[in-house]
């Protein structure tokens, strides 16, 4: 069996950037002064003997693939000697003469120049009009691995890689229902990366799948070669810090988020899956809560909601009861607080501010400093400068504490995005906690809730299942995991063709 995997034929553009009939001049104009634009002659033999062309570009393709697709079956096919025109022997090999799978005529010089760049090679016959484009692309790609950034305790461990066809195939392999339908479009002015939409027909809400083509249509960019370069063009709100998509690397995640109704997305080059529309719940499950017992997910998702109350509130609660509201605090532990802060020259708020912000530093040292000594350096750094400050009186222990303590809840969040976003109110928290005590506080936390109320996912209220009327067994659903032979149906608040019979 040959070594030959089926590719896609490109999309046409919708505005082609190289006008005018697919000629040699034409691309050898197209790629002057380039070096890896190859052009040679290749000999048909027979009653229509002549010289065809070929043209393709190193690198891109796969050289045994162009020799024994093309050249192969072009020296040693005796039904292409036989043909007693050119354009005979062209409709031979579109048929079949020659072994590629993919193949496509092309006849303006917009179409032929992508597909070289994009791994095909072209064959000219003289007088004719048009060119036969043969994938022979190299596809060269990372194997499949476990995911890096996500932790696998029990589950799959076919993650996302680079290659979008990969990516398509791996999705295929866990949804094998027809149904699964797969989109594309082109992204890009001059990256013309591919951009692949997923959803399962009957389940999906197709309002969801044609939002989505409407946001990535609309996209008019250079070139897409980071993961905020689509995030930031289809997200309905720009000015929030929380994620309005969720990106997973598991493949297992993405084809579970599929089979809820909601729509994926997979980028040519990056390694990710991308889900819509998504609520806060969604960045507070974790991907092993189904592989372990109801119980043991309720609980742990129980614990997630607990700490992101409090890496957002404790600092401020601290900063509030310490200035301004000392009557909260136990007699005994004021004692305390209050000996341990007798040398200590700065205010609480001060010091609760100084001491986040060294911690983003020292997070943003150790995220950027290489794996092998980021973890060490964070570490090291974390326990000096405490102790430090400690010992210099600058910062008091308990203010230490307080600040690893919403440190810590913090890194218990599924999503690193969800966590960044907690981190930015944190501060905010804090800052109007030191000026006006639990009223400052309060305001910001209106101010937080009236924020997360208006957004929307892909018109999804973002609160969901509190924002809206989705009934006990939703609400349920966020916080409790049932044991799953009791689930009957899809979570009524994330799947959109449920919620539009409720309304």
């Amino acid at each position: 069996m040959r070594d030959q995997q089926e590719k896609t034929v490109p999309h046409p553009r919708k505005e082609p950037r190289y006008d005018g009939p697919l000629t040699i001049e034409g691309l050898e104009r197209i790629f002057s002064d380039c070096v890896d634009f190859t052009r040679r002659p290749v000999a048909l033999e027979g009653e229509s003997a002549c010289t065809l062309t070929m043209c393709y570009i190193s690198g891109m393709v796969r050289m045994e693939r162009v020799s024994d697709y093309v050249l192969k079956p072009l020296a040693e096919d005796d039904g292409l000697r036989r043909c007693a025109t050119v354009g005979e022997a062209m409709k031979r090999m579109e048929a079949g003469a020659l072994y590629n799978l993919s193949v496509a005529r092309r006849s303006t010089l917009d179409q032929g120049a992508f597909d070289l760049v994009a791994g095909w090679c072209l064959l000219f016959f003289p007088g004719e009009r048009e060119a036969l484009s043969f994938f022979v692309g190299t596809e060269e790609k990372r194997s499949v691995s476990a995911p890096d950034n996500e932790t696998v305790l029990k589950g799959a461990r076919d993650a996302f890689v680079e290659s979008l066809r990969t990516n398509t195939s791996i999705v295929r392999r866990h949804l094998k229902a027809p149904e699964l339908r797969i989109r594309e479009q082109i992204v890009g002015r001059q990256s013309a990366t591919l951009v692949d939409i997923l959803y399962i027909d009957g389940i999906t809400d197709p309002a969801l799948v044609d939002a989505l083509e409407e946001q990535l249509r609309d996209i008019d960019i250079d070139g897409v070669f980071a993961t905020g370069n689509i995030e930031e063009y289809i997200v309905p709100a720009q000015r929030t810090p929380f994620p309005l998509v969720q990106y997973t690397e598991r493949s297992d995640r993405f084809c579970a988020g599929l089979s809820e109704g909601r729509v994926g997305m997979l980028i040519d080059g990056i390694p990710l899956g991308y889900l819509t529309p998504a609520v806060l719940g969604n960045f507070l499950q974790a991907p092993q809560d189904k592989s372990s017992s109801w119980l043991l997910a309720t609980t742990l998702t129980l614990l997630r909601y607990a700490c992101m109350l409090i890496t957002l509130f404790l600092p401020a609660l601290y900063v509030a009861m310490v200035t301004f509201h000392q009557e909260m605090i136990p007699t005994k532990l004021a004692l305390s607080i209050i000996a341990a802060k007798q040398d200590v020259p700065f205010r609480s708020g001060f010091e609760v501010i100084v001491l986040l912000l060294a911690f983003e530093i020292l997070q943003e040292a150790g995220l950027r400093l290489p794996q092998s000594i980021g973890q060490t350096v964070s570490i090291i750094g974390g326990l000096v400068v405490g102790s430090a400050a400690v010992e210099a009186k600058i910062v008091s222990p308990a203010v230490l504490i307080v600040v690893a303590i919403a440190g810590i809840a913090g890194y218990a969040m599924p999503s690193q995005e969800l966590s960044g976003a907690l981190r930015i109110w944190r501060f905010l928290l804090a800052l109007l906690a030191s000026v006006a005590g639990l009223f400052g506080a309060i305001i910001a936390t209106a101010a937080l809730v009236i924020h997360l109320a208006g957004l929307e996912s892909f018109g999804v209220p973002y609160l969901t299942p509190f924002a809206v009327s989705a009934g006990k067994e939703a609400r349920e659903h966020v916080f409790l995991r049932r044991p799953l032979p009791q689930i009957k149906d899809r979570p009524p608040a994330l799947h959109p063709l449920n919620r539009r019979k409720q309304r």
